[in-house]
């Protein structure tokens, strides 16, 4: 048993034929009650992707500073959570009816509504919840086919709410093979 909501919108203003600015604002939020004290997994939210935070590949991001990542990749079974923030504002730029590029920057995060003690650092708090919001940036290539639009985005991560509080901001430092993520996707993200 449980209840989730969700609120999206997207909005773009065109300034003229070959000039677009969009952006998108996502929120949501689940909570167990009754006999479940966690939600299924398939109904939890992940952070990450081609559709959210470009600067992470899809479900490495989050919940909040938790971060359990080896050499041999991300702990994919706990970067799930039960509140998801995502705002993304995107400049598109038409070169010819084919070809569109995009530079975009995306904010957002997923936590959790109880203190896992699997996911530590993952349970949302009103006083510290934009402290761990992730920032990433990037640039994109669009082919638009009119019935069918392909999408490559390149992001980078400008803050990484995973790593020790002092060295979050990577945008100073990058390091591209642990800050880079490069994603193929079909459609605009919102």
């Amino acid at each position: 048993e449980y209840v989730k909501g969700d609120f999206d919108i997207a909005a773009s203003y065109a300034f003229d034929d070959r000039n677009t600015i969009a952006s998108h604002i996502a929120v949501g939020l689940a909570y167990p009650y009754g006999n479940s004290n966690v939600l299924p997994f398939e109904k939890r939210y992940f952070g990450g992707g081609a559709n959210s935070v470009r600067g992470w590949s899809t479900r490495t991001l989050g919940p909040g500073t938790y971060s359990n990542d080896t050499i041999t990749g991300s702990d994919f079974g706990r970067k799930i959570g039960d509140v998801k923030l995502d705002f993304s504002i995107e400049y598109r730029h038409k070169l010819t009816n084919m070809f569109e590029l995009a530079a975009f920057v995306d904010a957002g995060n997923i936590w959790t509504i109880k203190d896992y003690m699997e996911q530590p650092g993952g349970m949302f708090r009103w006083n510290s919840f934009y402290k761990e919001l992730a920032v990433a940036y990037g640039l994109g290539v669009r082919l638009d086919f009119n019935f069918l639009l392909i999408r490559v985005d390149g992001g980078m991560k400008a803050h990484n709410p995973g790593l020790p509080e002092g060295s979050r901001w990577t945008i100073f430092k990058p390091d591209f093979s642990r800050d880079f993520a490069f994603h193929f996707a079909i459609g605009y993200p919102f």
